[in-house]
């Protein structure tokens, strides 16, 4: 059965992103998979440059069979518009950027950060659609188009706590909801971000391409918390 492996927030962690592609091909084998990163790389956690720079790694030169799609979250925005627009950085900074910052001046650096990383980020897919989920930072709006929604819900939507909706017929599969107690599974939506920047556990979801709705497995990776 073909498998889809999403990976949520990761704001830093590049530890945790190390332990999650690991144990993603420890549970494929050599089966083909379409991984899917749902956004939120930078901020708050210590190696978002090392971040970055391994998903970009990952893009070029995946491992055989797989198709790794990357989704924009809003912190990658709100860096992306900081680069861009100085008028915006003090917004980016307020949300955690200085870590970001401080990622690209590790001793002997220049605190410069390469144009090939900023188009990286203006590069990223706001959602990916399959048969039967939708793949997105923060979430939809069930009765609208998805040719119709704006950036700003894709990436900042909060769902009421109580709604387990998803989109029509199809399963969505979102993190940007911080749970320390997560992921939280409903019968239309998953939530799979579980503030691993922070906490050190960071849940991947498996998703049976050819069966709707939600996870078939949680694959659970585990580093240190952070701050220490």
């Amino acid at each position: 059965m073909p498998l889809s492996f999403a990976i949520p927030d990761l704001h830093g962690r590049h530890d945790l992103l190390v332990a999650a592609i690991a144990a993603v091909t420890a549970h494929a084998g050599a089966a083909p998979l379409t991984l899917i990163t749902l956004g939120d790389y930078v901020d708050k956690g210590p190696d978002s440059r090392q971040v970055i720079e391994a998903l970009m790694a990952l893009q070029v030169a995946p491992p055989p069979g797989w198709d790794v799609v990357c989704l924009r979250g809003n912190h990658d925005a709100l860096m992306r518009d900081a680069l861009r627009r100085p008028e915006t950085r003090d917004a980016w900074l307020a949300k955690g950027g200085e870590m970001a910052l401080a990622s690209y001046d590790p001793p002997g650096g220049d605190g410069r950060i390469p144009e090939a990383h900023i188009r990286w980020l203006e590069s990223l897919q706001l959602m990916h659609v399959d048969r039967h989920r939708i793949f997105v930072h923060a979430g939809v709006e069930a009765g609208r188009p998805l040719e119709r929604h704006a950036e700003q819900t894709l990436l900042w939507k909060r769902y009421p706590d109580r709604e387990v909706g998803g989109h029509g017929e199809r399963h969505v599969v979102h993190g940007h909801d911080r749970r320390r107690d997560g992921p939280k599974l409903f019968g239309g939506r998953t939530n799979l971000d579980t503030m691993a920047w922070a906490t050190g556990r960071l849940v991947v979801g498996v998703f049976d391409e050819d069966r709707p709705g939600g996870p078939v497995d949680l694959i659970e990776v585990k580093g240190p918390p952070f701050p220490p």
